[in-house]
């Protein structure tokens, strides 16, 4: 699974990266820390699953959503957020799963692989 980390604090992306790192089945393509690159390195890296600070500076989260899904379609986002009231509009927005910045990393890493389980079903009852 590639995925992209979009979080404006470098601390945050170096934790989450260290984290994906040691997962075998999935690979850090990419970083970003604002909004303009995230739209360019979508593009570019090619990600399965954007890991989205859902307070990214540059474009409010909703419209930065609608923006990915008409270009990315199969793209898989997961809303990350210190403030558990982000939980509601990041899914109301869109979102495919939210997960907070204080759970456990394994709640993050079960639900990397949820969203792509539930992804690869998707494609499986097309086909």
């Amino acid at each position: 699974m590639r995925v992209l980390l979009a979080d404006d604090q470098p601390q945050v992306r170096s934790a989450l990266r260290l984290l994906l790192e040691q997962e075998s089945d999935i690979q850090v393509v990419d970083e970003v820390s604002n909004v303009e690159d995230l739209l360019v390195r979508t593009e570019t890296s090619v990600p399965d699953v954007l890991l989205l600070d859902w307070e990214l500076p540059g474009l409010p989260a909703p419209g930065l959503l609608t923006a990915l899904r008409q270009g990315h379609p199969c793209l898989r986002i997961i809303a990350l957020s210190g403030k558990w009231g982000a939980r509601r509009s990041a899914l109301a927005a869109g979102a495919d799963a939210f997960v907070s910045k204080a759970e456990p990393s394994e709640r993050l890493l079960r639900t990397l692989r949820d969203v792509r389980r539930r992804e690869d079903k998707r494609y499986n009852t097309i086909s």
